[in-house]
């Protein structure tokens, strides 16, 4: 089911949001067999209500709804979504006092709630369907849609059919789609052209490593996304215990999140020259795999010493950074479910990010509160800087410690882009652990929603 709203023109039932405070003087405006009616389904406005009010021959003439009001902390991202998921099959549109932000929230949130990964198993579609509600740009609210489905299901998909292969299929659709142009370097290739981590990272696995590149847009500031795309993260010869590696599959996480946003701005056409960059290997074990205390040599020059051959991620990204560092861009982002350390500083629910302009960092904090994708700025500290240098390379992979995890993995990052002034880096984790409103267990993009309300003071649109 495409997550689309309703035709503006289609018959629809009025659906009246409400809370325990406005239910009360708004019942006063019913006929007394509907408050009757309200009284003896115990509708009070309260959180989470459902009541239709019946009409001429069974048919439903209104639902009303109960929504939250109160305090910040019982208050839950899309909450319309829930009441959406039980309606009765029908069209409606909303009668409510909520305008701005806050309709479009939840507007969106109708839209994700309509998401189904459905490949391996029927699901059955939600039964109702909205009509985009007057004051919100239904065709950005159905475009962010789109985008997040698609990170969604990249994540979904496990490793048997989204594997280095397949990212470069759903790659090269998403490309064609819009009429971008792709370039593919893959497995020997990639130390011809000089991208020897990627290539190191990915060489053990049975489906070649590859760098995956689109460019789009001819006019306006250069914007470049680039994704961590480990399709499966066994740690390599470090490897994981069972219970971490059972959601590897989401390690491609930051590859299907910027593909996600690079949906957004192309389906919006907006005024800018993107480049998407995604290393998409798979950090297998075999005798040809990486070793703990390797030395490997970057495309930028700087050596690194392997502490860890779970900490892949960044080795893979420090290539496709000093790839996207050697033009003059306005602004190079990174999204990678990177570290275990930001999921223990800010949990599932909250991306960390980085930024070298204080300008972009509060853009995107702003942002990420005004459209619902909760970010926090973290720091790029530079007296840490010491913690990822080893005694015999340039650079740690994985310093010794476990402090600060999160903030050396982005220092090592920033070491890779030395020619553009602007750079955000989001450490994310791509799942939601338990179902919530509008995002059910399993993928889920963060911080791209924020990154495209930020955009215009990012890049000065």
């Amino acid at each position: 089911m495409p997550l689309t709203f309703a035709s503006a023109d289609a018959p629809s039932i009025p659906l009246h949001l409400l809370d325990a405070d406005t239910f009360p003087s708004w019942s006063e405006t019913l006929a007394e067999g509907q408050r009757a009616w309200l009284g003896a389904n115990g509708f009070t406005g309260a959180a989470g209500q459902l009541c239709l009010l019946p009409g001429a021959g069974g048919i439903a003439q209104a639902a009303v709804a109960g929504m939250t009001r109160g305090k910040a902390r019982d208050r839950k991202r899309f909450e319309l979504a829930t009441i959406a998921a039980k309606l009765p099959e029908g069209t409606y549109h909303l009668e409510t006092d909520l305008a701005g932000d806050a309709l479009e929230e939840q507007a969106l949130g109708w839209l994700l709630g309509s998401y189904r990964f459905d490949r391996y198993k029927k699901a059955a579609p939600m039964k109702a369907r909205l009509k985009a509600p007057e004051g919100v740009d239904a065709a950005r609210l159905e475009a962010i849609a789109a985008g997040e489905s698609l990170t969604r299901d990249l994540i979904n998909t496990p490793a048997s059919d989204m594997g280095p292969e397949a990212l470069e299929s759903a790659f090269k659709e998403l490309t064609a789609q819009f009429d971008a142009s792709m370039n593919v370097v893959r497995g020997d290739a990639l130390l011809e052209q000089n991208y020897p981590m990627i290539h190191t990272v990915g060489r053990a696995s049975t489906q070649a490593p590859r760098l995956l590149e689109m460019r789009w847009g001819a006019r306006g500031p250069k914007l470049t996304l680039v994704g961590k795309g480990v399709c499966f993260d066994t740690g390599g010869l470090n490897l994981k215990p069972g219970a971490s590696m059972g959601l590897m599959k989401k390690d491609m996480g930051g590859a299907a999140t910027v593909m996600g946003l690079a949906h957004m701005i192309m389906a919006l056409d907006l005024p800018l020259q993107l480049r998407v960059l995604i290393p998409a290997v798979e950090n297998a074990v075999a005798g040809n795999a990486f070793r703990p205390q390797d030395v490997l040599t970057s495309r930028k020059g700087l050596t690194v010493e392997i502490n860890n051959t779970d900490a892949e991620g960044r080795l893979v990204l420090a290539d496709a950074l000093a790839l996207a560092d050697e033009e003059s861009v306005d602004c190079i982002v990174s999204m990678a479910t990177l570290t275990g350390a930001a999921r223990v500083a800010l949990g599932p629910d909250i991306a960390p990010f980085y930024a070298t302009d204080p300008n972009d960092a509060a853009a995107l904090s702003a942002a990420g509160a005004k459209v619902a994708d909760p970010v926090w700025q973290m720091p790029f500290h530079d007296p840490y800087e010491g913690m990822i240098e080893p005694a015999i390379a340039d650079l740690d992979n994985a310093p010794a410690g476990g402090f600060a995890g999160s903030i050396t993995a982005a220092l090592f990052l920033k070491r890779f882009v030395e020619h553009n002034p602007k750079y955000l880096h989001f450490d994310i984790y791509g799942w939601q652990p338990s179902p919530s409103p509008a995002r059910p267990k399993g993928g889920v993009g963060q911080g791209a929603r924020a990154l495209l309300e930020a955009l215009p003071k990012v890049l000065n649109l």
